[in-house]
């Protein structure tokens, strides 16, 4: 059922399916104003998306016309333009000129970096927290930009084990260091709200590249470092 258009009347919520009220005229009005005109001439993708959560609260049984619901398809569907953000951006748009050359060839540990973003699976939250270790050769990157990297990849629909390996293959890239090491460690809420609903679990995941591969005594200063 698509939201009416202006002047039409809306149905009376069936008493099986719970509902014995119909919405406010405030209620009323406000789902007017969002009805398709308006979002048809908003343009982008936030129509389709805010009309696929109204045809979702529909399917499960809800009532959208309730004052809790109202609006609820288009703050959905912007959140979840939110939660994919990282699909419109790019690694050269966020380092922008933050490669600098220096005369540096020790490692270079940020850990604990706070991480949020969505299992492709079920579209449920996984978070935890992301540590990066790279061994420069002769250029460094602007602090700040290894959290942006990790957000680019994490704002979009993920398997933990793919956002692992695509944060060290985007700082090689940049870079070329010597070697780069990722570990990711997660909670993920289709293991803990669904599923095997186990609690406690977390998921650590991996990828080391060049020296950090290849070098057992430097993967152990890294693994020593990210654990102090």
């Amino acid at each position: 059922m698509a939201c009416p258009a202006a002047g039409e009347e809306l149905p009376r919520p069936c008493c099986c399916n719970g509902y014995s009220e119909l919405p406010s005229a405030e209620a009323r009005r406000a789902l007017v104003q969002y009805g398709p005109e308006k979002r048809g001439r908003e343009g982008g993708e936030l129509p389709a998306l805010e009309d696929a959560y109204l045809s979702i609260l529909q399917r499960l049984g809800e009532n959208p016309a309730r004052q809790g619901l109202l609006l609820t398809p288009r703050r959905a569907a912007k959140a979840m333009q939110f939660l994919t953000k990282g699909y419109q951006e790019t690694i050269e748009d966020i380092l922008n000129d933050a490669i600098f050359d220096e005369d540096h060839n020790e490692m270079v540990i940020i850990k604990d970096i706070d991480m949020f973003s969505l299992c492709e699976h079920h579209l449920v939250p996984f978070f935890g927290k992301v540590h990066i270790g790279y061994l420069p050769i002769k250029k460094v990157v602007g602090l700040s930009k290894l959290a942006r990297i990790v957000e680019i990849f994490s704002r979009r629909l993920q398997v933990q084990e793919r956002l692992t390996r695509q944060i060290a293959l985007a700082i090689t890239e940049a870079l070329k260091p010597a070697g780069v090491a990722v570990i990711v460690e997660a909670s993920h809420m289709c293991m803990v709200m669904r599923g095997v609903q186990k609690m406690n679990s977390k998921t650590i995941t991996s990828t080391m590249l060049g020296v950090l591969r290849e070098d057992p005594k430097a993967r152990e200063e890294f693994l020593t470092l990210i654990k102090n």
